[in-house]
């Protein structure tokens, strides 16, 4: 078992966060949400498909409850997220699974045949990622995310706006 739940966040990759945003708030009752736009993963803290990434994308959270909502929205460079829209309209793009020692999921998923498609870090530290590709079994993306004592403060501010 590469990770177990429960599933703490649910995201869609977008190309209008307004229209998704309201979507989600009027139709299905998300809380406020938060806009964080450029948000850069630079080559130093982000891997896409095993070589260094450099990418921009515009991120909005909001809850329900205790579920994490995330949108994203590309700006530019390549990424799992550009390969989505690429592929597919905009929509559903990954659930999370919060995970104690990242680099022992990975291992988990790498060794049961999943490969990681995209993975780094963000604000020194305070949260790792990786992005396990589902697709072979018909699943999205899988995020595996370890969130440190500072992110985890950040999104419960988000939380209880």
């Amino acid at each position: 078992m590469i990770a177990s739940g429960p599933i703490t966040q649910v995201a869609w990759v977008t190309d209008d966060l307004e229209a998704t945003e309201t979507l989600l708030r009027e139709q299905f009752g998300s809380g406020a949400w938060t806009r964080i736009p450029d948000v850069r993963f630079g080559p130093e803290h982000c891997t896409y498909r095993g070589e260094p990434a450099d990418f921009t994308v515009h991120v909005s959270l909001a809850y329900l409850g205790d579920l994490q909502l995330e949108l994203i929205q590309p700006v530019s460079g390549e990424s799992i997220y550009t390969d989505f829209l690429a592929e597919n309209r905009p929509g559903l793009h990954h659930v999370c699974f919060e995970v104690d020692d990242l680099a022992a999921a990975r291992s988990r998923a790498e060794a049961s045949g999943l490969q990681v498609v995209q993975a780094g870090s963000m604000m020194d530290g305070a949260m790792e990622f990786a992005y396990v590709d589902g697709s072979s079994a018909g699943a999205p993306y899988v995020e595996l995310a370890r969130i440190g004592p500072e992110m985890a403060a950040f999104f419960e501010a988000i939380r209880r706006a």
